[in-house]
């Protein structure tokens, strides 16, 4: 099987790439410039931007695993011209050159709307505010309508193996605090457990399928903060949003995933942060 992964440099790819090569799977990266990649993965140089570098790269290969995203920085025609354009390139260059490849992408648990009245489930309708879960859904539209054989992995927030994400969330609550709730729960997802989704996907158990990826036990702001030793101010105040941000998983658990970190706690007693 050869695997065309792309966003390798991203806080995933970094991490899913290695494992994917342990798993004995051949991998291509789709690389910038003279990018570094792992022992045993072949670079190819490309840009989801030049949809013309994209024939190479996809050409021959059983299965795509589209992590390429933007979404930390305020230029929302950047963030719409990665996730949606980039996508709409890398799906144009399966159709001409690999048509049969499974195409799987991730998306993200941020699509959800913030005042849904149920943990997010795969067919709510959503409609987000913001560029960066907006983008990720268009292009999930044009994925889904291509023809090609996919799978939709949405991701809860993302940890461990050292990415700093948990360790760096004080700092994004602080900077919007008006719209976190001590007591607000939020689905995670640890990077093991993204691989194992990931594999799940290339085995075709996902085929088709939107699938919300997380662990089995949505944790509090609260308790994250203190987790990384950092703190939140304690309110008893009414929870105005109490599911944004909490994804329900039995999909996922129908179609065979069981997250091997199924809570943040066994993460830290087994040294996996």
């Amino acid at each position: 099987m050869t695997i065309l992964v792309t966003g390798v440099t991203g806080l995933v790819g970094t991490r899913l790439l290695p494992r994917l090569v342990a798993e004995g799977h051949d991998c291509r990266a789709l690389v910038r410039g003279s990018r570094q990649v792992p022992g045993g993965v072949t670079a190819v140089e490309g840009d989801l931007e030049d949809p013309a570098s994209l024939a190479r790269a996809v050409e021959g290969v059983s299965s795509i695993v589209h992590l390429a995203a933007m979404f930390r920085t305020r230029d929302d025609a950047l963030i719409w011209k990665v996730n949606l354009d980039g996508t709409r390139h890398l799906i144009a260059a399966a159709k001409a050159h690999a048509p049969g490849a499974r195409f799987i992408m991730a998306s993200t648990s941020n699509i959800y709307d913030r005042d849904t009245l149920h943990p997010g489930r795969e067919d709510d309708a959503a409609d987000p505010r913001q560029a960066y879960p907006a983008s990720k859904l268009a292009a999930e539209g044009v994925l889904r309508a291509s023809g090609l054989n996919w799978s939709i992995l949405r991701f809860g927030f993302v940890y461990g193996d050292g990415d700093g994400h948990l360790e760096a969330l004080p700092k994004y609550l602080a900077s919007d605090q008006a719209q976190f709730h001590p007591a607000g729960r939020m689905s995670l997802v640890h990077h093991r457990d993204i691989a194992n989704a990931v594999n799940l996907a290339l085995g075709g158990a996902l085929d088709g399928h939107v699938v919300n990826i997380s662990d089995d036990a949505p944790t509090s702001y609260y308790e994250l903060l203190r987790l990384v030793g950092e703190a939140m101010a304690p309110s008893s105040e009414p929870l105005a949003d109490p599911w944004h941000l909490h994804i329900d998983n039995t999909l996922a658990r129908s179609l065979g995933f069981r997250p091997a970190v199924s809570t943040v706690h066994q993460a830290i007693s087994n040294k996996l942060l």
